[in-house]
């Protein structure tokens, strides 16, 4: 990923110039110099392209003079719309004309400092590659750019913008990298190890092992990995980030689903795509990344962040289906398909944070349901919650991230139909309402505590480019989250 500079209005002798321009805006300052410099060249071209500043529009035009190799034009919009999530999209649409230039100047000079580090943020974010097993790569295919200064009027507040942006894009990187990792190197036990790097950053990180989990009770997060010859593994993670002096209070709780690859168990997945079940611990990933956003931008919260990380995998000690378990909270679970696995490791999880840390409340991530997927699309996660509040503040931050959320409905009718014949519950509900009834069974181990679940099966992967992120692992909430955080629960 670039570097990224703030510096002062000036043409550079060399590179690509970025022009970020207002619909229908005359061109100004440093696009104003660059124009003239290069004879009107700038001008002509984008009358040429017939680039209007529209929002989403953007025009590149090569070699204009002034030594410049090329312009890049990126529409805005009107003047007076123009917001974080437009200025991050148009910094994400430069990212890709800028990928075979060394350095590049962004001529922001016409936007806010906070509007300019937005900007800068969206090229960060879409700059994003995860090249660690590419060998034969061809050297023309590499991207080859190395610095982007962003030039602003008042260079002092826009680095002081970007600089907790940047801690944030650290952790969705964090989050994109063990996302996109294959499943023979992001193990349950591997994944812990890159929990423990982050008390670097002063985060607290506890691990539990198979022993500590059993004399806890996990019956059910036991029960998923007992098929897999990889040792599951639970991480806690705290940051204590409260103001000094203040009394302490309840800190807030976020648990992810970290199952490192999924086969469905015994309940085995058709083969065509099961490749894509290495991110079926994406819930984790989120959790992770956002523990180190939040700790690299010195939040001032106290916050744990719990994963549940284990393998599904079918052999001859897994989990039958049929089976009965025990959970942390001494509620039975009667296992009727072993593919319906998050939800497990989540109820064992989950009781252990209640008992163990008495948050304020909780917001569950997890991969947990194809039903979400045919719900939602891949528009939006699906939101869960016993709290009004707390899932319109999720919506809202969702919503000024571009990580949009739609709450689903949870009752007593849909209850009804995990109730079991010979336990206090079975893990399925059958097909009617599958994310509903995924989530009712979750709920039931939340204690009436305010909680939220986002059921991110549909919004975790994206097999297209995205405005901030190229095709592939999205870190989804973890920006969305960090905002929650940030706008309600600081100070």
């Amino acid at each position: 990923m670039p570097d990224i500079a703030f510096v002062k209005p000036a043409l550079p002798r060399a590179g690509a110039l970025v022009l970020p321009l207002a619909e229908e805006a005359p061109l100004a300052g440093l696009a104003k110099q660059a124009d003239e410099a290069t004879g009107g060249a700038i001008s002509r071209g984008l009358e040429a392209a017939k680039f209007k500043g529209r929002k989403g529009q953007s025009a590149t035009l090569w070699a204009p003079g002034a030594g410049l190799s090329k312009v890049v034009a990126v529409g805005l919009g009107k003047a007076a719309d123009i917001a974080a999530a437009g200025a991050e999209a148009a910094g994400g649409a430069i990212a890709g004309p800028l990928a075979q230039e060394r350095e590049a100047v962004v001529a922001a000079d016409g936007l806010t400092p906070a509007l300019a580090a937005s900007l800068a943020l969206g090229v960060l974010l879409k700059s994003y590659r995860f090249d660690r097993y590419r060998t034969t790569q061809k050297e023309e295919d590499k991207p080859k750019l190395e610095r982007v200064a962003v030039a602003v009027a008042d260079v002092a507040k826009a680095k002081a913008a970007y600089a907790p942006m940047q801690a944030v894009a650290d952790g969705v990187f964090l989050a994109r990298d063990l996302v996109s990792e294959p499943p023979n190197v992001l193990t349950p036990v591997e994944a812990a190890e890159r929990c423990k790097a982050l008390a670097k950053l002063g985060l607290g990180v506890e691990v539990l092992g198979p022993k500590e989990m059993k004399k806890l009770g996990f019956g059910a997060l036991l029960g998923v990995a007992q098929g897999s010859a990889q040792e599951p593994r639970m991480v806690v993670m705290t940051w204590n980030g409260a103001p000094k002096g203040k009394k302490a209070g309840k800190p807030l709780a976020f648990i992810g689903k970290g199952v490192t690859f999924d086969t469905g168990g015994i309940s085995i997945k058709p083969a065509g795509g099961m490749e894509d079940m290495k991110w079926d611990m994406a819930g984790a990933g989120t959790v992770i990344g956002l523990m180190a956003a939040l700790a690299g931008r010195k939040a001032k919260a106290d916050v744990v962040g719990i994963v549940g990380l284990v393998e599904n995998m079918p052999s001859g000690t897994a989990q039958r289906p049929g089976d009965v378990v025990t959970t942390a909270s001494g509620q039975t679970v009667e296992v009727i398909n072993t593919d319906a696995e998050g939800r497990l490791v989540l109820a064992d999880v989950i009781h252990y944070c209640i008992e163990k840390h008495d948050p304020r409340f909780m917001i569950d991530l997890a991969t947990l349901t194809g039903a979400i997927i045919i719900a939602l699309g891949h528009e939006h996660a699906g939101l869960f919650s016993n709290d009004d509040t707390l899932a319109a503040r999720i919506e809202a931050a969702g919503q000024a991230v571009g990580e949009a959320a739609w709450r689903m409905p949870l009752g007593e009718a849909y209850d009804k139909q995990i109730k079991s014949d010979i336990a206090d519950m079975k893990n399925v509900g059958g097909r009617p309402g599958g994310s509903i009834t995924a989530a009712q069974f979750i709920q039931r181990f939340v204690q009436n505590r305010p909680w939220a679940h986002l059921d991110i099966a549909g919004t975790a992967w994206s097999s297209k480019d995205l405005p901030t992120a190229p095709k592939g692992a999205t870190a989804y909430g973890v920006r969305m989250l960090d905002r929650l955080v940030a706008e309600h629960y600081e100070g």
